[in-house]
Parts: structure tokens; C-alpha cells; sequence
């Protein structure tokens, strides 16, 4: 198991502590030390079966004020991701990855059905 995340968000925070007190192992990687490349990215995306925009981080400063907002749907999808790529702080993050499933985000209902 993979967490991808960053230690100052509060949420990869809530995700760690749920993973350790929920007994997983996994590998960590920093997401703005390690930020994953264009084919990492695109395993994940492929992986996840999630729209493409749910792997950006939409609330964060980077996203708005490159206003990406207005961009992504004129982007092909190999653009997004080259973009997600050059920046690990517009990934949306954790991100847990299994052999078979990906997740965006931390949601614990949602981690509970699918990582147990």
C-alpha cells in the first residue's frame, strides 16, 4: 500500500492516524519532496476511475490562482496531467493506492468500505 501525501495537511493527518490505528502497512511518499510524475499520475487516475479533475486539489492557492478552474476543460487530458506533475500542491491529497483500487482524499466511510 502507497499514502501520498503531505505532513502539514490536516487531513493526511486524519488519514495517517486512521491507517496506523487501523493496523496498515504502507509506504509513505512526501507529495511535494516526491511528487509523482506523468506516468505515476496517470496509473493512479487509470487505477482509480475518477474523473481526472478529482486529483486536483481544487481548494488549493496554487489551483485558484492559476485559475484553473476556467482551464482544466479546455486541457487535454495529458496537459492536466503534465500539470499535476510539475507540482506536487495541486495533486489532491492523501492519495492511498493499492494493487487494485486508488483513492483521492480522505474520507473514512468511504476507506472503511474499501480498504477492509
Amino acid at each position: 500500500m502507497l499514502f501520498i501525501y503531505y505532513p502539514k495537511c490536516s487531513t493526511c493527518r486524519k488519514a495517517k492516524k486512521w491507517l496506523d490505528e487501523n493496523g496498515f502497512e504502507y509506504d509513505e511518499q512526501h507529495i511535494v519532496e516526491d511528487n509523482p510524475d506523468y506516468d505515476q499520475l496517470k496509473a493512479l487516475y487509470e487505477k482509480s476511475g475518477l474523473p481526472l479533475k478529482r486529483f486536483f486539489n481544487t481548494s488549493g492557492g496554487i489551483y485558484r490562482e492559476m485559475q484553473l478552474k476556467d482551464k482544466l476543460t479546455d486541457m487535454s487530458e495529458e496537459e492536466q496531467l503534465n500539470l499535476l506533475a510539475s507540482e506536487g500542491m495541486l495533486v489532491k491529497r492523501p492519495i492511498i493506492e493499492t494493487e487494485s483500487i486508488c483513492l483521492t482524499g480522505f474520507r473514512q466511510k468511504e476507506w472503511e468500505e474499501k480498504l477492509k
